[in-house]
């Protein structure tokens, strides 16, 4: 009998179906704190929750018997990923049940934006009658602009299509096929908001996005436009949108999610024109119904058969095979990383080659290991070797693998190529004394680096001069280079340059960088 412990509420129809189970016997106890939850865990193969029961190392360790955390709902903030990892306790999630709750949540917004509804509600129960004052806009053939195109944004863009609206998108790590098949126009950020009449929000947020919109990007858009975040705080600059709401720069907002939850004394709930939820994307009895279900049957698969479904830090290997391939996989997840750094398009397919040594060991763990170099900070799920490939599939990603026992120059080399629409890119790496990474070659550029830390590359005409402008430009700006190698290519007259530097450079200074006449092409890449 396999016993499972849920420690927060779950929709009743998630405990029918586990009650329905043969082999399976549950006990619900919400409201429990650590000292709490670590009394009673040790009877328990699996502990189902949502966001209130905080999985710590002690509860963890006392977690005698527990095989599987099952999160229903997307965040698992609240649990400790590594340590549980560490103990062998897989953890899954629910990331696709609840996406269709919050994308009609943005259409919602849209809508209400649109013809002035909570503005309408308010003056009737006021007493008023302002039928010109609220003058509204049909959304037909209007421009609905997609910041993130994943499975909530995709779902968004069907719903604008109904709408007969025009719908464009951008996200930089989907293929164009995928865009084209579903009748969206892929653009450019800066198109994005210039085109947009309404503009939604539904990409992760980590470094890369955080004020995706700011006072530039707000900006660009027309005065009309409106702009809706039913995604996560922080990719808006809440100051910029402030100023550009109170001074008429764009229309109207409409935010479910906020730097702040909740928004206390933010200047925004000063304004007319913009309208707020309490970050309701999920809340809607369906989605509460679907993580619910989807977590029981997930926990159910798993304790019956051991087949893991959104499992997030479930190993495919033996412990043997594990130890055997993990320089391998360190390697290949650093030379995605840097891959996808110098991708300047969406990556369509990617080829992982063994040769030599590097061939001995099993191929896929190392191809999707690059896929997490790839993937890892671009999407909002994250990834490990257990998705990878799924997310890689849905992002438009053809993954392609081949080994051979002979050596390139190197004992052990592994080679990851990158295709996008009109570029290629490969990459070489090898281990150092079996263990120590190294990037050997980059296209033609043969060039031995230590792939640690942040990188600068660039691409330079081979000539006296431009590595002592680019040298005086750091030195200038106190960063100092900790190591540098350049390499030239036969036939070419441009040389290539890896500098690893003491601290990134900002927008301004990788800008001046580029500045330089001889520099066609400057990238940084951290690590």
């Amino acid at each position: 009998m396999k016993k499972i412990l849920i420690s927060d509420k779950l929709a009743e129809a998630g405990i029918n179906y586990l009650n329905e189970q043969s082999g399976i016997k549950i006990h619900i106890e919400t409201g429990l704190n650590e000292e709490g939850l670590c009394k009673i865990i040790g009877d328990y193969d699996a502990l189902l929750i949502r966001s209130d029961t905080q999985v710590t190392p002690a509860v963890l360790h006392a977690a005698k018997r527990l095989k599987l955390i099952g999160r229903a709902g997307i965040g698992v903030d609240n649990v400790d990923i590594p340590e549980a990892t560490e103990l062998g306790i897989i953890v899954m999630n629910t990331p696709d049940a609840n996406a269709t709750t919050t994308a009609e949540l943005a259409i919602a917004h849209l809508m209400s934006l649109s013809r002035h509804l909570p503005t309408a509600d308010r003056s009737i129960r006021a007493g008023k009658w302002e039928r010109s004052k609220l003058m509204g806009s049909e959304v037909a053939h209007k421009t609905l602009a997609i910041l993130g195109f994943g499975t909530i944004g995709r779902i968004v863009s069907q719903r604008g299509l109904g709408l007969k609206m025009d719908v464009i998108a951008y996200d930089p790590f989907v293929a164009p096929e995928i865009f084209a098949s579903l009748g969206v126009e892929s653009v450019s950020l800066d198109e994005l908001v210039m085109r947009a009449d309404y503009l939604t929000l539904h990409c992760p947020l980590f470094e890369k996005t955080h004020h995706v919109i700011g006072s530039a990007q707000l900006a660009m858009m027309k005065k009309e436009a409106m702009i809706i975040n039913c995604a996560r705080g922080g990719l808006i600059d809440e100051a910029a949108l402030y100023d550009a709401l109170k001074n008429g720069r764009i229309a109207g907002a409409a935010l479910d999610v906020y730097e702040n939850e909740p928004p206390v004394n933010s200047p925004l709930l000063e304004l007319d024109n913009i309208v707020f939820t309490p970050h309701l994307g999920a809340s809607t009895t369906e989605a509460q119904v679907a993580v619910s279900v989807e977590i029981a049957r997930q926990a159910v698969m798993f304790l019956k058969t051991g087949e893991a479904v959104n499992a997030l830090n479930l190993p495919r290997l033996s412990a043997e095979e594990l130890k055997k391939a993990h320089e391998f996989m360190n390697l290949a997840t650093i030379l995605g990383k840097i891959l996808v750094g110098l991708a300047t398009q969406p990556l369509e397919k990617i080829e992982v080659a063994l040769f030599g040594r590097a061939a001995e060991v099993a191929v896929r763990p190392v191809s999707v290991a690059a896929l997490i170099g790839v993937l890892s900070g671009n999407v909002s799920t994250p990834v490990n070797r257990v998705n990878a490939e799924n997310i890689a599939k849905r992002q438009g990603i053809t993954l392609v693998e081949s080994v051979t026992q002979e050596s390139q120059d190197y004992v052990s080399l592994i080679k990851v190529t990158g295709h996008c629409a009109d570029q290629s890119i490969t990459l070489s790496g090898a281990l150092l004394g079996g263990r120590q990474p190294r990037l050997v070659c980059i296209n033609h550029f043969d060039i031995e680096v230590v792939p640690e830390g942040t990188l600068l590359i660039t691409r330079h005409d081979d000539k006296p001069g431009v590595i002592s402008a680019i040298s005086t430009l750091l030195g200038n700006a106190n960063i100092n280079i900790t190591r540098m190698q350049v390499s030239t290519a036969d036939g070419l007259q441009q040389a290539m340059a890896v500098i690893s530097v003491s601290e990134p450079l900002t927008d301004a200074l990788l800008k001046q960088l580029c500045g330089i006449a001889a520099v066609h092409q400057a990238t940084q890449i951290t690590l």
